[in-house]
């Protein structure tokens, strides 16, 4: 099956499951608009991070990798009144357009985006509550460093959802020049030794084409 039947398929998913909003669609436009790289989850992926965190009746959010704020604004509504997303964003431009769309969604009391390099800004974290999920999604080639802060700053019962874990396949022939593969490989290895995590992996396809989410719960 090509990619194109693939979005054919998403489109029609998010057509029957998927209602997206005023503010939702402008997050999208507006991040198309502004340049940014078309990496955000798709509308069927942001509902799924939406739907995990009710599930488990999510309080505390960390987020690493912002971009324009799509996957932000879907976490963030499925928290209570008091709920909190923290999400970490390299690129200032792309936080301040983040920003843009979370206001426009009037979620800027639930959300506080921290420009900077993740590794630069988990370490103020210390302070916190314990997260009850942590979406990593961010530049692959520190991911197994994002796993070590997430665990930090994690407790018993909390989910931890990396995303893009597949590249068309590429997991399976790493080569050495490629620091981002060759950071998803050590990151689902580390997950898979650590004896603190119950986890798998769900290969996707779709209009983002071929990939995947790993899943990690805490154990208690």
């Amino acid at each position: 099956m090509s990619n194109q039947r693939w979005t054919e398929v998403d489109n029609y998913l998010n057509k029957h499951l998927v209602e997206q909003d005023v503010a939702l669609l402008c997050a999208l436009n507006t991040n198309a608009d502004a340049g940014l790289p078309a990496i955000d989850v798709s509308p069927n992926q942001g509902k799924l991070l939406h739907i995990y965190a009710r599930m488990i009746q999510a309080r505390r959010v960390l987020e690493i990798g912002t971009l324009g704020g799509y996957s932000t604004i879907w976490l963030a509504r499925a928290l209570p009144e008091d709920g909190k997303v923290i999400t970490l964003e390299y690129d200032e431009r792309h936080a301040e357009i983040a920003s843009q769309n979370i206001r426009r969604a009037g979620l800027e009391d639930k959300i506080t985006i921290r420009p900077g390099a993740a590794l630069d800004t988990l370490p103020t974290l210390h302070n916190s509550e314990p997260f009850d999920l942590i979406f990593i999604d961010a530049d692959k080639k520190n991911n197994p460093a994002y796993l070590e802060w997430a665990l930090r700053y994690s407790r018993p019962g909390t989910v931890i959802i990396g995303d893009n874990v597949v590249r068309d396949g590429a997991i399976t022939h790493p080569t050495p020049q490629d620091e981002n593969i060759a950071g998803i490989c050590r990151f689902i290895d580390l997950i898979g030794q650590n004896s603190r995590l119950t986890a798998t992996a769900l290969q996707t396809v779709g209009s983002k084409g071929w990939d995947g989410f790993i899943i990690a719960l805490v154990n208690h």
